[in-house]
């Protein structure tokens, strides 16, 4: 079965120390590097999503700015 465009999965395992490795082929896709931090959400009925990377900054960038003029 073709996955859609744009569309993947894939499997990780957790090991001992509660880690998981990001398999190869989605941190390219993602363009994750070592070092980098990712935000992940959690929902115990929908379960645990990685947003992209930015996903947030226009939120806090508003935010931010907001919090700036107020001091002016």
């Amino acid at each position: 079965m073709k996955a859609p465009d744009g569309k993947y999965a894939w499997t990780a395992t957790v090991g001992e120390k509660g880690q998981i490795v990001i398999p190869k082929q989605a941190r390219e896709v993602f363009d994750i590097h070592p070092g980098d931090t990712l935000l992940l959400l959690g929902d115990e009925k929908r379960g645990i999503a990685i947003p992209p990377r930015g996903a947030f900054s226009n939120l806090f960038d508003i935010a931010f700015q907001e919090n700036q003029e107020d001091k002016s």
